[in-house]
């Protein structure tokens, strides 16, 4: 099997053209291993979609589907320009949580930055949850879905928050059946955040795309941050823009690059 590790941001995912195997689950679980496999948040499979140009299917580290990934999107419109699947610089993706729209920016034939048209987001009302051994014991967070699932937790200083210890009690709430993306947010200014995030079945990554969305999305409700103009969200592995519309309808620019291609072979 050949695969081309890519990354948004640092969110690096395996990615791989092709029909998704039987036995993806443990696939994605060895070689997401950082130690003892290629090392990832996961796997990315890319294949012909008769509904859209491509079809995509995203796999976390732990071998679980997820339904949507923001920077993951941003590097399929790379990997199928750069490879010469599609000479077309604006993209219809099929995901599981409806088709996204891709406009590709490119320098020297290659893709460099996407711009993703990521839909409406929903952001609800803000709940509180008991975690008993966190401190403090009552978390206040912001659910929001931009076609999955995110807990918005604002924070006055991002970088002291316990995300290997607050992050997995959040994501595994009884408020949340399903689980849920946990994003902790500093608001800077009215157009930059900083943010960290614990994701769904991947645990601390450098960035997630979805989940800048999610918190530019709260943070324009809540008034702490502009309508209509780009917001900075400055993640661990650099920064995306995030345009959030007065309907919250999302966009989203940030950059995609290639790190290595491999060969599994046994």
């Amino acid at each position: 099997m050949h695969f081309t590790k890519m990354h948004g941001l640092g969110n690096d995912y395996l990615y791989v053209y092709g029909e998704v195997p039987d036995n993806i689950c443990e696939l994605s679980q060895k070689l997401s291993d950082r130690h003892f496999g290629a090392g990832s948040d996961g796997m990315i499979y890319i294949s012909p979609s008769a509904i859209a140009d491509f079809k995509m299917r995203i796999f976390n580290a732990d071998g679980s589907e997820a339904m949507m990934c923001g920077n993951g999107i941003r590097c399929v419109g790379k990997y199928v320009y750069d490879k010469g699947y599609t000479d077309k610089t604006k993209l219809l993706i099929e995901t599981l949580s409806g088709i996204k729209t891709l406009t590709l920016q490119t320098m020297g034939g290659k893709v460099k930055f996407v711009t993703v048209e990521m839909g409406q987001a929903e952001v609800k009302e803000d709940l509180d949850l008991e975690i008993p051994s966190a401190t403090p014991a009552t978390v206040r967070c912001t659910p929001v879905s931009v076609g999955n699932p995110h807990a918005v937790i604002f924070v006055e200083d991002a970088e002291a928050v316990p995300l290997a210890d607050i992050g997995p009690l959040i994501e595994h709430h009884e408020a949340f059946p399903g689980g849920t993306n946990v994003e902790f947010a500093q608001v800077l200014s009215e157009n930059r955040i900083r943010m960290r995030v614990w994701e769904r079945g991947s645990g601390i990554t450098m960035a997630c795309g979805t989940g800048a969305c999610a918190t530019a999305a709260a943070a324009a409700s809540k008034g702490l941050c502009v309508v209509s103009s780009p917001i900075s969200v400055e993640l661990d592995g650099g920064t995306l823009e995030i345009t959030v519309a007065p309907d919250h309808t999302i966009g989203m620019t940030g950059p995609a690059a290639t790190v290595y291609e491999g060969e599994v072979t046994e």
